[in-house]
């Protein structure tokens, strides 16, 4: 009985000090996104770079690059970027437990002609999006 009940104590210290906060979770698993998928081609003349989490401000935030047609500031605002991105946003399952957390989702476009140009950036916070 007494060796069952170690067991058990073991085990159930063993699982809380397993589980990770939802920031450390966050964190994980942009680090492990980015250098498993990344870069990689979204769709013609889209390039996923990078995604981060900023602790500090509870931003999951995604880079990407724009290249040929797509690599145009004009283009990109006349697309209305900013409310097709929020209702991805808005419908994305994915991230369901940090969109109830509160978190913000924020993304940058660079120009692959112009190195360091942001055609466009967008940051949508709880407000937004609920």
């Amino acid at each position: 009985m007494r060796k069952t009940t170690i067991l058990i104590a073991a085990l159930a210290c063993m699982s809380v000090s397993c589980q990770e906060s939802l920031e450390e979770r966050c964190e994980r698993e942009a680090r492990e996104y980015t250098s498993k998928k990344c870069p990689a081609p979204i769709g013609e003349g889209m390039t996923i770079d990078s995604m981060t989490f900023d602790r500090a401000t509870h931003t999951l935030h995604y880079y990407y690059t724009l290249s040929g047609n797509m690599d145009n500031a004009d283009i990109v605002n006349d697309a209305n970027v900013y409310g097709v991105l929020l209702e991805q946003v808005k419908n994305a399952t994915s991230v369901k437990d940090y969109k109830d957390a509160g978190y913000s989702f924020a993304y940058t476009y660079h120009s692959a002609k112009d190195k360091g140009k942001v055609i466009c950036e967008v940051k949508y916070g709880p407000k937004d999006y609920r």
